[in-house]
């Protein structure tokens, strides 16, 4: 379809859910964010979106808010959803059931749901009771909506996101201990938004013993991530902030295994792989997604092999450096986008 053509009605439609399903975000993971409306002759009756972990999903906030003088037309209307109807028992009934339930004749789905115990089972339990399915509208921009849920499902590993920021010549840090202030209060604002939309952030050995960061998001509302920190021989002091048993922190090291209250030392192999046992530990405890901020030598691991869904650099385009750290390279970077805040560029680059 060419990108301007005009919408079809099925997908302004879904468009709608699109945006309700936004509305839960770092509300809803390890949940996908999805929204749902229901339509009754071209005009909309319910809607509704899954607001909250552990409780109610889209279809059933929708199918709640319609108006008592509107109940009547539930089993005639067309149910819109962005995602693949449950047909699991979870933390809530399945969805594909309440459908049934209320005799709604026709769903409209975005997408399927890759998670095992759905992928198909909704759409085939809504069929089998006579519901007409129709799925793949706006396909691609429903996955993208859940591109972490998606990614953590398919490939068995959570969702990575890179930052870090960059002085005008390319140079991450300085070659002392002193730490190089390069990104704004503005953009450190940001970060910390960016945090509190992962559900954990990691670093390296270096980071944490030179920048001491406390790695929450302070500067911003919403849930704090996960701590990661890569120490393989447990070389860090335990009076870094880190440590301060205020947030779960996972290191991931060659040493012992052991958990104390928020502290939990989670032993790797040293004769495997060290990041893909990162990855493959990080999907046994359900950590959907990650935000690396680590030094220029953690980060250039993922991109080298390949554990980069996303790349933001913050740019300083008045701050130069003699010498220093270069930054990490990236490559394969398929798409760029650039704003600018300041004197300071912002590069998404997926």
């Amino acid at each position: 379809m060419p990108d301007n053509a005009p919408l079809s009605n099925e997908e302004i439609y879904m468009q709608r859910c699109i945006q309700l399903a936004q509305l839960g975000q770092s509300l809803v993971a390890p949940n996908p964010m999805v929204g749902s409306i229901l339509v009754y002759n071209n005009k909309i009756i319910g809607e509704g979106y899954h607001q909250q972990y552990g409780q109610a999903h889209a279809e059933v906030n929708c199918i709640n808010s319609v108006a008592d003088a509107d109940k009547a037309l539930i089993s005639s209307a067309t149910l819109y959803v962005s995602l693949e109807p449950c047909a699991h028992f979870g933390k809530t009934p399945p969805c594909a059931d309440l459908i049934i339930k209320y005799q709604i004749p026709k769903v409209i789905v975005g997408c399927r749901d890759p998670f095992e115990a759905v992928n198909g089972k909704g759409i085939d339990r809504l069929a089998a009771a006579g519901v007409e399915v129709t799925v793949g509208v706006l396909k691609e921009e429903c996955k993208a909506l859940n591109n972490r849920f998606f990614t953590f499902h398919t490939k068995k590993r959570p969702y990575i996101v890179l930052k870090w920021a960059e002085t005008a010549n390319h140079i991450i840090g300085v070659n002392t201990h002193d730490r190089l202030l390069i990104s704004s209060e503005i953009t450190n604002k940001l970060v910390h938004k960016w945090r509190s939309e992962e559900a954990a952030i990691l670093v390296g050995t270096n980071t944490a013993l030179l920048d001491n960061p406390s790695l929450t998001n302070r500067l911003w509302t919403g849930k704090q991530p996960v701590r990661l920190v890569i120490d393989k021989q447990l070389s860090l002091p335990m009076l870094l902030n880190i440590f301060d048993q205020k947030q779960l922190t996972i290191v991931f090291n060659l040493v012992k295994e052991e958990k104390r209250d928020n502290l939990v030392y989670y032993k790797l192999e040293s004769s495997k792989p060290f990041l893909q046992q990162i990855m493959d530990a990080c999907y046994q405890l359900n950590i959907q997604s990650i935000l690396v901020e680590g030094g220029s030598k953690t980060l250039q691991s993922f991109i080298d092999h390949q554990l980069c869904d996303e790349a933001r650099v913050i740019t300083n385009t008045q701050l130069t450096i003699e010498t220093g750290v270069p930054s990490p390279i990236l490559f394969n970077a398929k798409n760029s986008i650039t704003t600018q805040i300041g004197n300071e560029l912002i590069t998404y680059n997926s």
